[in-house]
């Protein structure tokens, strides 16, 4: 009951920006645009988007190579690797939901259409191949030799782009277009969003010591830990490379500050693992545990708690998903200071960054859970790793003796395996899953803004899937 007032507007706060409460209220009023014809059953999200994310996939592997055929194994190991996939997904089917609604579309459009962001601009680097990677399969002899001065090549000048407004003018056949529906900036955005996603999964498996990812041995395990750590800064290098090609600051912005929130939550992480063995060298074993630590029923202490939980998990999960999807909006033709647009772009953000906390929150539950139970073992990984995660500070409240254990981040002999049953005596699993649903509310919430049509229904169908997946 505690927590339960305690935390409650702090779980609010996380649900929301203080953007969206504002323009929320005044946007329910009026539709951003009326209603279009209801579908007849809720779309399954990983169906009706199946043939653009296998391109997807198919396509990112070409953007990882490299003159290093090691470098490119390592690069592309965890994609081969079967995935859920859900940040290329989210990404698509935001741009499908928001498309046509931006007071800049058809000025995207027509360049989706004529240049400069067709799919063969986003494919063609801006920089001569040859010094972008010191390496082209079709020139082999000249950019692969260090044996003489490198010399410039002769190659026609290709013809410049046209400027003329004509090309904005009768787009009215492209709005229909199926090849439109989906901007080829904004697949290459889903791109980079997965590209970041498994770029931090090679630096984390490493920081983490993991030896099993997606059920197979990890790039660590399987490379070692300098070539993993380097496979995932060749991933953002590509990903810088494919970011510059997109055309919008806005979304460079965006993108670049994902990787500083990927940074700041594995500090604010690793901050805390070091900060509890330090209090456990501290702490007098043989004094009574209420001599030693704050009272168990110091609320500073249990907002705490959960307010660094909850900003650990929007920088490390959400904020990935809230950016990308705002990004997505921004490259279907939303533009600074216009209303409308603005609320779009919140919108995107809002379903984003409660999908990413709910994601994030169940993988937490997830690991405590039986086979029998969510059909996956629960390791107890989080609480090796010194974690205290949604169901243990749900457990904290039914269970005094745990918190000893919290404080020392699981650090003593025996503690894992009695906080793992401690947390399965209580009722945090369920509050936990609870807490989940919460956010995908909020995430519905958000996108009930939008007109009515198989993207919106399929991203509500999305997030029934985040809180409801056993793996």
């Amino acid at each position: 009951m505690r927590h339960r007032l305690l935390t409650s507007s702090l779980r609010a706060g996380f649900a929301s920006t203080s953007a969206w409460r504002a323009t929320a209220p005044a946007a329910a009023a009026t539709k951003i645009r009326p209603e279009t014809v209801s579908t007849s059953s809720t779309p399954d999200p990983f169906k009706i988007l199946a043939p653009q994310v296998k391109e997807l996939q198919q396509n990112l592997l070409r953007l990882l190579g490299s003159s290093n055929p090691t470098l490119t194994d390592i690069a592309s190991y965890y994609f081969l690797l079967p995935g859920k996939q859900l940040r290329p997904l989210l990404v698509l089917l935001i741009s499908r939901a928001t498309n046509g609604l931006a007071s800049g579309w058809n000025k995207k459009l027509s360049a989706a259409e004529n240049g400069p962001s067709t799919k063969e601009d986003l494919d063609r680097p801006l920089t001569s191949p040859e010094v972008l990677t010191d390496w082209n399969p079709r020139m082999p002899d000249h950019t692969a030799s260090f044996s003489s001065v490198f010399s410039i090549p002769s190659a026609p000048i290709p013809p410049s782009i046209p400027t003329s407004q004509d090309a904005y003018q009768d787009l009215s056949w492209a709005s229909n277009n199926p090849h439109f529906t989906i901007l080829p900036t904004q697949t290459r955005l889903a791109q980079i969003a997965e590209m970041i996603h498994v770029a931090s999964l090679l630096h984390d498996d490493v920081i983490d010591k993991s030896s099993l990812r997606r059920a197979a041995p990890s790039a660590p395990f399987k490379y070692g830990n300098k070539l993993a750590i380097l496979g995932g800064d060749f991933l953002l290098g590509r990903t810088s490379a494919a970011l510059s090609r997109l055309g919008s600051n806005e979304v460079v912005e965006l993108i670049a500050s994902i990787i500083s929130n990927l940074v700041e939550g594995e500090v604010m992480q690793a901050k805390e693992v070091v900060n509890a063995s330090n209090r456990d060298t501290e702490l007098n074993s043989d004094l009574p545990w209420s001599a030693t630590a704050p009272s168990s029923l110091d609320p500073a202490l249990e907002s705490d708690r959960w307010t660094r939980y909850l900003q650990k998990t929007y920088y490390k999960t959400a904020s990935l998903m809230a950016k990308s999807a705002r990004s997505a909006v921004v490259l279907g033709g939303a533009q600074p200071g216009v209303p409308n647009d603005e609320l779009l772009k919140d919108t995107a953000y809002a379903y984003g960054r409660n999908m990413g906390i709910a994601f994030q929150i169940i993988d937490d539950a997830l690991d405590f859970s039986t086979s029998a139970e969510l059909g996956k073992p629960g390791s107890g990984a989080d609480l090796q790793l010194g974690l205290a995660t949604a169901p243990v500070l749900f457990a904290l409240e039914e269970h005094d003796e745990l918190r000893p254990l919290v404080a020392r981040r699981f650090k003593r002999e025996g503690d894992v395996e009695k906080a793992r049953d401690l947390v399965l005596r209580s009722q945090a699993l369920p509050r936990t899953r609870q807490l989940a649903q919460q956010y995908v509310a909020k995430a519905k919430e958000a996108i009930s803004l939008l007109p009515h049509s198989e993207a919106r229904d399929a991203l509500e169908a999305l997030s029934d899937r985040v809180v409801s997946r056993s793996r």
